[in-house]
């Protein structure tokens, strides 16, 4: 059975590990933890929040703002200055330490919190305010809500018939260029990188000479649904700039695929893809740049995908 003292000596370790100061708070005794590792679990083994003063929590950091790539968490590294290089080139939860078998507490809660923000940008959605400050025609998929989304990829690559309708009423035929915003699986994506990419995209490809159409945004879609506007509109060539599947601290992540000359049976093979656009990886507006190129490139060979030498 485990005393109450003990239950306090792990709570202020805890808390004196999460960055709080207080004065009082000892880390217990290996051979203390481990021997209370033994004990079977009771329900007088649970921690009460009220052994632990609340100004306490007012201090506690925000965890999901830590950059994973500077902290060491390893309590003595052989070579710190090696482990820094390694930690530095990627965003992987490696040299993380642990307490016996167990990863630390503040490992643990910052797996937690990344979780808890890739799941906010599944299930979120771009506001109307955002999008109400570009200039875009907003159409929807034939997907009714998000759980539909989710489920069914196939209605994600549709437009319905008076949205296509929409699209051929307000957009040009067609063009050279056709523009196109999808949430995908990302809303912060979109909010994070189009305010940067999208003007950066559309200035390079004038300065290459080539022209866009009236710029649309497309709300519960899936990659498939480029080919089917595009096809609709005649377009040359059809950019798509969708948020990317959020991963653990990569929930910003935005991809831009590009086709010529889309049709209904164009294959995943036909299209040029770009990733890992986000300010931790390809900033938005160093990307918007590159993508003009390669828009360039595909319009002049009058190929994409593999078919495509770049």
């Amino acid at each position: 059975m485990i005393s109450e003292n003990q239950i306090k000596e792990i709570v202020e370790a805890v808390i004196t590990q999460m960055g709080i100061d207080n004065k009082e708070a000892t880390f217990p005794k290996v051979s203390e933890v481990n021997k209370q590792n033994t004990q079977p679990e009771s329900k007088s083994s649970e921690c009460n929040i009220n052994n632990t003063p609340e100004n306490n929590f007012e201090k506690l950091e925000d965890l999901a703002a830590v950059d994973l790539k500077k902290e060491i968490l390893v309590p003595a590294p052989i070579d710190r200055d090696a482990l820094k290089f390694y930690k530095s080139t990627t965003p992987a939860r490696i040299g993380v330490w642990r307490t016996g078998p167990r990863p630390l507490t503040r490992t643990i809660l910052r797996f937690r919190a990344d979780h808890a923000v890739a799941q906010d940008t599944v299930f979120n959605e771009v506001s109307e305010e955002f999008l109400d400050k570009f200039d875009l025609i907003q159409v929807k998929t034939k997907v009714k809500d998000k759980d539909e989304f989710l489920t069914r990829p196939d209605l994600g690559k549709r437009l319905s018939t008076e949205d296509l309708e929409k699209i051929k009423r307000e957009c040009p035929a067609n063009p050279q260029i056709q523009i196109i915003i999808a949430d995908g699986l990302s809303s912060m994506a979109i909010e994070a990188n189009l305010p940067h990419i999208l003007p950066a995209v559309k200035q390079g490809l004038k300065n290459l000479g080539l022209s866009t159409s009236k710029d649309i945004f497309v709300k519960y879609g899936r990659v498939g649904v480029m080919d089917e506007i595009g096809m609709t509109l005649g377009a040359d060539v059809v950019l798509l700039l969708i948020g990317e599947r959020p991963g653990l601290g990569t929930s910003e992540s935005m991809s831009a695929y590009m086709i010529y000359k889309p049709t209904l049976d164009s294959m995943v093979s036909d299209h040029t893809v770009v990733s890992n656009i986000h300010k931790g990886g390809t900033p938005p507006a160093e990307a918007g740049a590159h993508l003009a190129t390669v828009i360039k490139k595909i319009y002049d060979a009058k190929a994409s995908g593999v078919k495509l030498s770049l």
